[in-house]
């Protein structure tokens, strides 16, 4: 049983380095095999090794005609045959053109393809070109995009409708993938109730829950709604106990040090902590620990602070345990068109969109208001100890790059 670590804020950097290795030393490497159309966003299981010539024979990339250079002399051509994409064509008979279609193979022994855009079919149908010819010009040749044995897509890599496309360019059915990871996600608070639910004093609707069970499930995993604990600290090892078959328990609230924050004190009575209180605003009370062997991670309570990290923490551990190894969103380097005049001493990833070319933050940043969100484009990024003038480059992260 081990302490929380008791000195400063742990900054971004390196909260980010030491999940990736508790990531890497819990990998999840159970794989199956599944149909290429459930595969959506599904992580490979191995490289993708091509088992043929793509394309398998040098084909037109245009409609046009196809000739051999050394029989243009200048002249018309009579056309000797018509190919179209799906069938065979006839070795080109010498002094001729065919007229050929975009994808359709190229003929033997012709060696150029021109558009038709620069043809003219003549009153004795015979093709007259007119513009100057290149050898091999519009001809994708035979393995252009890949060749039998070229790696073709790395293990690790999240299937998108992209990578699915270039699957099935191989002729690829199934895929071996990653199982599923299993996430049992949980909130703490009496203060919580249901969405549908009457209000009783004092309480407020769960949000948080439904976020992160839809946003799981957009990353492919298998999601395990262990409801809302109340603040019991027998109820609660209780509940976390009886979650001894899942990859990952996630929570929200309840995992600072306060009296009533039952998760926090659960991990450090019959678990341990291994990371502790972030330098991030919103999210400073992050905690990633174990309870009983099951890594967990307790996501501040605060709407706000739950969206921003787990988007930036949470989803990038998930990604690396099922092999995903570039885990860091695509990020952009904008303008600002606001003023920031608080030096604060953590990171600060403020909700905001852009608006012609420059960064607009929502005006209420509090960690409370997730409406902030639903209004906003991206994060933000304000780095600790500086302030912000308009036209300031920051760093913006959609939240496309972190939402699926």
């Amino acid at each position: 049983m081990s302490k929380p670590e008791m000195r400063g804020l742990i900054p971004v950097e390196e909260a980010m380095e030491r999940l990736m290795s508790l990531a890497e030393a819990s990998s999840i490497t159970e794989r199956e095999t599944v149909a290429l159309a459930d595969a959506q966003g599904r992580v490979l299981a191995g490289d993708l090794i091509s088992t043929l010539d793509l394309p398998p024979w040098p084909n037109s990339a245009m409609d046009g005609y196809a000739l051999r250079m050394a029989d243009w002399t200048g002249e018309p051509l009579p056309v000797s045959q018509r190919i179209f994409a799906g069938h065979a064509p006839q070795p080109l008979q010498p002094g001729t053109c065919a007229r050929i279609f975009t994808g359709a193979p190229v003929p033997d022994g012709a060696d150029c393809v021109e558009m038709q855009e620069n043809a003219e079919v003549e009153a004795d149908a015979r093709v007259r070109f007119l513009e100057p010819l290149s050898a091999l010009q519009n001809i994708r040749p035979k393995g252009q995009e890949t060749t039998v044995g070229d790696k073709v897509l790395d293990a690790g890599t999240v299937m998108t409708s992209i990578e699915l496309g270039l699957a099935a360019t191989l002729g690829l059915g199934q895929l071996d993938v990653v199982r599923r990871a299993r996430v049992a996600v949980l909130s703490t608070g009496d203060e919580l109730i249901e969405p549908g639910q009457p209000l009783g004093p004092g309480q407020i609707y769960n949000s948080n829950r439904v976020l992160l069970c839809s946003w799981l499930k957009r990353l492919g995993c298998e999601v395990v709604d262990a409801g809302i604990l109340p603040d019991n600290l027998e109820k609660t090892r209780t509940a976390l106990g009886a979650l001894n078959d899942v990859d990952l328990i996630l929570s929200t609230g309840g995992v600072s040090v306060g009296e009533a924050d039952f998760l926090g004190h659960a991990l450090r009575e019959e678990g341990e902590i291994s990371l502790w209180k972030l330098a991030i605003k919103p999210g400073k009370p992050l905690t990633f620990g174990h309870f009983r062997g099951v890594p967990v991670i307790g996501l501040p309570g605060n709407p706000a602070s739950t969206l921003v990290t787990f988007a930036l923490l949470a989803r990038p551990y998930l990604l690396r345990r099922l092999g995903v190894q570039n885990v860091k969103p695509l990020q952009f380097k904008v303008p600002a068109g606001f003023v920031w005049n608080k030096a604060g001493s953590r990171r600060e990833y403020l909700r905001g969109r852009v608006e012609q070319g420059r960064l607009i933050a929502y005006r209420n940043q509090s960690s409370g208001v997730l409406r902030s969100a639903a209004w906003a484009d991206g994060l933000i990024e304000v780095i600790e100890g500086t302030t912000v003038a308009e036209g300031d480059l920051l760093n913006f992260i959609p939240l496309s790059e972190v939402l699926g």
